[in-house]
């Protein structure tokens, strides 16, 4: 257990990556989104996404801890086992540090009034209407579901090279593509926004987490034969 937390240490030697970066992402999306929301002539509440900003930068953390963190933790003698499961736990508690800070921000939201101007950036009211938790394990899910998929894009690139990876891409779009052909020439879109709507966020989220295991599973076969 020292040894993964010494690889938790490791990855949060630059705090920047983990903290202050989502920090000045998150921070300019909600002063531009606040900007906009003031410029727009209207009473009722006013809606925006910006606050998803910092979560899709996860994407990218995830594949610079493989490819940039991992050649470094081989060079220090760090076995395999810690440094997937040392960065697993960082990667939790960076998405747990932005689900606290999405609850901040929507309290806040909700005090003021979104800012004065009636615009919300956290407090949207499809994700918050299983209350708070609900909200935070929404914010927690997207935010590790897309450090584990540039974690795992990564590992498949540093075991089996760019061609492998192309492949599992492609092949990855065309099972979505045949999805929607499905629906289609079935009709089956209705019962599919049915049931989405039924799930509500934090079903989607719940099951985001399933998809989250699965691909932890993914990479940590694959991490096996990663060369740094």
């Amino acid at each position: 257990m020292r040894r993964t937390l010494n690889v938790i240490r490791l990855q949060l030697i630059n705090r920047q990556t983990f903290i202050w970066v989502p920090l000045i992402i998150l921070g300019s999306a909600v002063v531009i989104s606040v900007l906009i929301y003031a410029m727009i002539p209207v009473d009722t509440p006013k809606y925006g996404g910006g606050g998803q900003a910092p979560l899709w930068y996860f994407f990218a953390i995830g594949i610079s801890a493989m490819t940039l963190t991992f050649p470094f933790s081989q060079a220090m003698s760090i076995t395999r086992r810690d440094f997937f499961f040392g960065t697993l736990l960082t990667a939790i508690l960076g998405s747990a540090f932005m689900g606290v800070v999405f609850l901040i921000g929507g309290a806040i939201e909700t005090l003021t009034n979104g800012y004065g101007v009636n615009g919300y950036v956290f407090y949207l009211p499809w994700l918050w209407e299983a209350g708070p938790l609900g909200a935070f394990i929404v914010y927690f899910t997207l935010a590790l579901f897309l450090f584990v998929v540039g974690f795992t894009g990564a590992t498949i690139y540093k075991s089996w090279g760019p061609t492998v990876l192309t492949i599992v891409g492609v092949g990855l779009a065309l099972v979505l593509v045949g999805l929607a052909f499905l629906a289609t020439r079935l009709d089956l879109w209705g019962q599919v926004w049915t049931g989405i709507l039924d799930a509500g966020a934090l079903g989607l989220a719940l099951w985001g987490l399933v998809a989250t295991v699965i691909l932890v599973g993914v990479s940590f076969l694959a991490f096996r034969r990663a060369i740094p």
